[in-house]
């Protein structure tokens, strides 16, 4: 398994307040990064791998929800995460 239980709260320690807050934006955004990278990489090597490609662009779209969400609610936050993260956006 690509994301264990140790990945995810070291994802969530990094970017988040701390390993048990898995519900700040930041590291929604960092998980959803993750997962991303890690779903890219996978349709590399399998470009008919449709399923996959279509749970890619929904979670796409999930982190940019989040990042606009970021983006309106507080701009230091959203320029801090996107900066940390090298989203391109």
């Amino acid at each position: 398994m690509y994301l264990t239980t140790e990945k995810k709260a070291e994802i969530f320690a990094k970017h988040g307040k701390s390993a048990q807050d898995t519900g700040s934006a930041e590291g929604q955004v960092a998980l959803f990064t993750f997962r991303i990278n890690h779903l890219s990489q996978h349709l590399k090597a399998n470009h008919k791998d449709f399923a996959t490609e279509k749970s890619l662009v929904k979670l796409v779209g999930k982190r940019k929800a989040l990042l606009d969400y970021l983006k309106n609610k507080d701009i230091n936050r959203y320029r801090a995460i996107i900066a940390e993260l090298g989203i391109r956006k």
